[in-house]
């Protein structure tokens, strides 16, 4: 796993083998931010990462310039393994939080500039996350909302769904309030 761009650019960090988690593909990765540049400047910007997995994308948040970035995973071995991450990295603007992601979305105490979620794409609660987000108000004024999921998914009969992108097997839908 590596760091596109930013302060922390060309960073790997070796994911363990022992991993249930995917982690988004470079490939995907570094397009939906191409993408995402027309959207938002994360410079000085608030993320939600729900379903972090590896912290790839907390990671890369930060390296873009955000001013803070929640995480939050449940697996205990992979937040471990995002907070070796940002402890290798020396920052202390990403609050890593390991627990279940729909008690914190419920808990809903802050609102974001940006959220991405990759939840795991059998999650049979998956297609209600959307609408979870948009119901308990995380997303700010002008927010983006990045969800990735399978291919047998589409949202875009969704409020706030602005557009879908796909590189390879990897689906982003896009929504803006």
């Amino acid at each position: 796993m590596r760091i596109i761009t930013g302060i922390f650019k060309g960073r790997h960090f070796d994911v363990p083998r022992s991993f249930k988690a995917r982690p988004t593909t470079d490939f995907a990765k570094e397009n939906i931010f191409n993408v995402l540049n027309a959207y938002i400047d994360f410079e000085d910007a608030t993320a939600l990462d729900l379903f972090a997995g590896t912290g790839s994308i907390s990671l890369e948040l930060i390296s873009r310039g955000c001013r803070q970035v929640i995480s939050v995973e449940a697996d205990r071995e992979h937040h471990n393994f995002i907070r070796q991450c940002l402890k290798k990295l020396n920052v202390e603007n990403c609050i890593c939080i390991r627990g279940d992601v729909f008690r914190f979305i419920k808990s809903g105490r802050q609102q974001f500039d940006f959220i991405f979620a990759d939840p795991p794409y059998a999650l049979k609660e998956l297609p209600q996350i959307p609408s979870l987000i948009f119901e308990k108000g995380l997303l700010k004024e002008g927010g983006v909302f990045v969800f990735e999921h399978g291919k047998d998914q589409d949202f875009s009969n969704c409020e706030h769904f602005v557009e879908h992108r796909a590189y390879g097997s990897v689906n982003f839908s896009i929504f803006r309030v």
